[in-house]
């Protein structure tokens, strides 16, 4: 059998592609690791173009009410945008160390002083808990504990460390550089990003064919969108979950609230499992002033995190990104479970961008059916994507 050049040229093309494919598999852990040397040199600047990303999202803001109408000043309207966006920034994270670090500090030394009285304390508190039980109070009263040997087990612990906190200052000077050169990188990015654009444009268009780089730069504007809205969403979420405590320890007079709730919101940037860091930092300040007191800001923690988690977050950054509630939370976990705090920050406009398309792919392929309404709909609901018509199709 006589086989032409075009049916040719495929055969070869997928025995090609299956002997790649093959040999990636059989090497796999030198692709690996050679593909993480290569994203190992290029890290700076991808981490340039995530700060250029984030920075952006309120520079373009600052940029449309600086000069509006003013011709003259075009030339300085997006550096001095620039300046006032990274000023802003600064002068938020600035507000935060300064209110909290010397606040940890002042406590962490006070620490070791008055410990061995808060813990005479705490176990006088817990036999009062337990008076009504003898046998327990009896326990709790032969506790005797041995600070000079736990300080010098913390002594030998931080001795025995010496060498992993040298490696571990090693590699913080190796971020600190690489994280510099992606901020430089970023800079470039954002006094330049219509000419870079304009060049990736010339380049998509002169290498693909029309209808695949129309179908890129249209995925590209769906998940700019998309990715600018969850972090204006998420800041939101803070906000609220900041003031959320703010009201509830004013209520309950408790302790440091403006330095806890700061805290939290600041914190709660991390999807659904930030708040937690400022709950220990907020409970262990509490706690040095009353441990009643700090089991009840737990307790309280506890019941506004539930309400939080399954009901403001999922609608105000599920809103935001176009994302229903229900999602919102099952991307989150499986983001969380796969790659940490990462997957949780990504999983979320990345699902959200999969779901639009998805949608889209969805309403297309129902408008070339021609089946009836009440087949396509449960109970007869109109879909996020149209409204049925007489025909029996989905509206466009």
């Amino acid at each position: 059998m006589q086989l032409d050049k075009k049916t040719s040229l495929k055969i070869i093309g997928i025995i090609s592609v299956s002997a790649a494919i093959y040999c990636i598999f059989r090497n796999l852990g030198s692709v690996v690791g050679f593909l993480g040397s290569i994203l190992s040199i290029f890290m700076p600047f991808l981490t340039g173009a995530v700060i250029a990303f984030v920075i952006n999202v309120p520079m373009r803001g600052v940029e449309k009410i600086l000069f509006p109408k003013s011709k003259k000043l075009d030339k300085l309207r997006r550096p001095a945008a620039l300046v006032l966006t990274l000023l802003a920034i600064a002068a938020v994270i600035a507000a935060v160390m300064i209110l909290v670090i010397p606040q940890i500090v002042t406590t962490a030394g006070n620490l070791g002083i008055q410990i061995p009285a808060y813990m005479v304390k705490v176990q006088d508190w817990i036999e009062s808990i337990f008076k009504d039980y003898p046998e327990i109070q009896e326990w709790i009263s032969g506790l005797e504990i041995n600070w000079s040997g736990l300080v010098s087990s913390v002594s030998v612990w931080v001795t025995s460390g010496v060498s992993s906190t040298v490696n571990a200052a090693a590699n913080a000077v190796s971020g600190i550089v690489s994280s510099f050169i992606g901020f430089v990188f970023a800079i470039y990015i954002l006094l330049q990003k219509e000419v870079l654009g304009n060049q990736l444009r010339m380049s998509m268009y002169a290498v693909f064919p029309e209808k695949a780089a129309d179908k890129f730069f249209e995925i590209a504007a769906q998940s700019n969108k998309t990715f600018s809205s969850f972090l204006s969403g998420q800041c939101l979420e803070a906000v609220i979950l900041g003031c959320m405590f703010a009201v509830a320890m004013l209520i309950f007079q408790m302790p440091y609230v403006a330095l806890i709730s700061v805290l939290i919101a600041f914190t709660a940037l991390i999807p659904m499992v930030g708040a937690f860091i400022g709950c220990f930092v907020g409970a262990f300040l509490i706690f040095m002033e009353s441990p009643m007191m700090a089991l009840g800001f737990v307790i309280m923690f506890l019941i506004i995190q539930q309400i939080e988690g399954n009901l403001i977050y999922p609608r105000v950054v599920g809103k935001s990104v176009g994302l229903p509630a229900i999602w919102v939370l099952f991307v989150v976990t499986i983001g969380g479970k796969l790659m940490g705090v990462f997957g949780m920050l990504v999983m979320i406009p990345a699902s959200s961008v999969l779901y639009a398309l998805f949608r889209e792919f969805v309403v297309k392929r129902l408008r070339t059916k021609s089946a009836k309404v009440q087949k396509m709909f449960f109970r007869k609901s109109v879909p996020a994507g149209g409204s049925p018509n007489s025909s029996g199709n989905p509206k466009k």
